[in-house]
């Protein structure tokens, strides 16, 4: 007799789809999270199809950002892209589950939408800490009182609004980071604003409307970007700065004479600036700095500046004087730029004198290893600046030369390679403009 024995049945192999899949569904919370924040608003929704536990994921983000690269519609109707804007802007918020900590509205079809107000509104109520929101076109638009109720916000970005904040206002007290770009406010209120806002450690304004007396008041500012046009700055309780970048069209007529009496505005504004690391002088600010009288050193020399960067007209004779009040007041620099501004007639007291041989005295850098310069034509006043700037920098490594134009580089070349260098390892580069 035989038995026949029943085979076993060999276990199921799942295909390779059913094994990714099971691979990204099981993935740990952690790195759900991580591959989330990275991508798009738009692309982290659509994970919702990869499998059912990852259908509702994208709900729990906590930095929702609405832009160019979220809202993507074929037509180029602004009523239309504003309406699905406000469709996705709104169905998010209404699924959304969980707390969120960043909220970004950039777009370029944003004027005009009254539903922002209800968009901030919803987000005082939770404990959003970055808030940025940039109209590219129309209108300044008025922020309604419940952004000032964002108490939680440590970073703030604003780009074309108008802010007035309630009489009620407080400030932000844990703010750190404040971005405020083509903006409109009265000068109380921005003063205000600064000044209650005791934690800020970053700060940039570009092109302000409402005020033209510049002042900061901020003991934990490190970083600060400005540019625009204002009459004044005064800088007060800022000894933390290290990184100012300064780009200001300051009123300043050529007939100016210096007031008898004044304290310098050099003196005044590095007073402010112990513990100044890296400094960009940019538009126009060095020919404020050198309205009145400039002294060959500052009071007290930036012992930490390292770099330097000088937007500097060397018609101006006062500038110069002022750019070498500077340099003489930085012994420690290691990296210097200096860009050529000729783009106006020297006022009545450059004309009168010329930079002298005791001007160059005294002054040696003993760390200064890179220079940059650029814009210049090759006239006496530059040329002496750079040969003063290669007798008296005995470690420097590189200077990089870009003139303005072509005409007469070779000359210029010529003229470059004939000045003594103090650093036997000093190289000079001649860039093409």
């Amino acid at each position: 007799m035989f038995f026949f024995q029943k085979p076993r049945e060999q276990p199921k192999v799942p295909c390779q789809m059913e094994m990714e899949v099971d691979r990204i569904s099981n993935l740990p919370g952690h790195i759900v999270d991580k591959i989330l924040s990275l991508l798009t608003l738009r692309d982290a929704v659509r994970t919702s199809i990869l499998s059912s536990k990852w259908r509702y994921k994208w709900l729990n983000l906590t930095s929702l950002v609405f832009d160019n690269q979220s809202v993507l519609v074929s037509s180029q109707d602004p009523t239309i892209i504003k309406n699905k804007m406000v469709k996705i802007v709104d169905h998010v918020l209404l699924l959304h589950n969980g707390l969120i900590h960043k909220f970004k509205l950039s777009h370029r079809d944003l004027q005009g939408v009254c539903d922002i107000d209800r968009w901030i509104l919803f987000l005082s109520r939770g404990s959003v800490k970055e808030f940025i929101l940039e109209i590219w076109k129309g209108q300044r638009y008025k922020l309604p009182s419940s952004l000032y109720l964002c108490d939680k916000l440590s970073h703030l970005e604003l780009f074309n609004c108008l802010l007035k904040p309630p009489s009620a206002f407080n400030g932000f007290k844990i703010l750190t980071s404040l971005d405020l770009q083509h903006i409109t406010m009265d000068q109380d209120v921005f003063e205000d604003l600064i000044y209650r806002c005791p934690l800020l450690e970053r700060l940039t304004l570009m092109n302000f409307e409402g005020f033209a007396h510049l002042k900061i008041h901020a003991p934990k500012l490190t970083f600060f970007d400005i540019g625009g046009v204002f009459e004044d700055v005064n800088f007060e309780n800022t000894f933390h700065l290290s990184t100012v970048s300064i780009g200001l069209y300051v009123n300043v007529g050529n007939d100016h004479e210096p007031s008898i009496g004044t304290t310098s505005k050099l003196i005044k504004f590095f007073a402010s600036l112990p513990s100044i690391q890296r400094l960009e002088v940019q538009s126009f600010f060095l020919k404020f700095l050198a309205v009145d009288m400039v002294p060959r050193r500052l009071p007290t020399p930036c012992t930490e500046l390292n770099y330097l960067s000088l937007r500097v007209n060397f018609n101006d004779m006062d500038e110069c004087l002022a750019a070498l009040c500077i340099l003489r007041s930085s012994p420690n620099l290691l990296e210097l730029e200096m860009l050529a501004r000729p783009d106006e007639q020297p006022g009545p007291r450059s004309v009168m004198k010329n930079l002298m041989e005791e001007d160059y005295q005294n002054c040696v850098f003993n760390q200064l290893r890179f220079v940059k310069i650029a814009g210049i034509f090759g006239v006496p006043r530059e040329l002496n600046f750079i040969n003063f700037l290669l007798a008296n920098s005995p470690i420097l490594e590189r200077m990089t030369v870009k003139p303005a134009s072509q005409e007469g580089g070779w000359e210029l070349m010529k003229e470059l390679l004939r000045f003594r260098r103090a650093s036997v390892h000093a190289e000079i580069i001649y860039l093409d403009p």
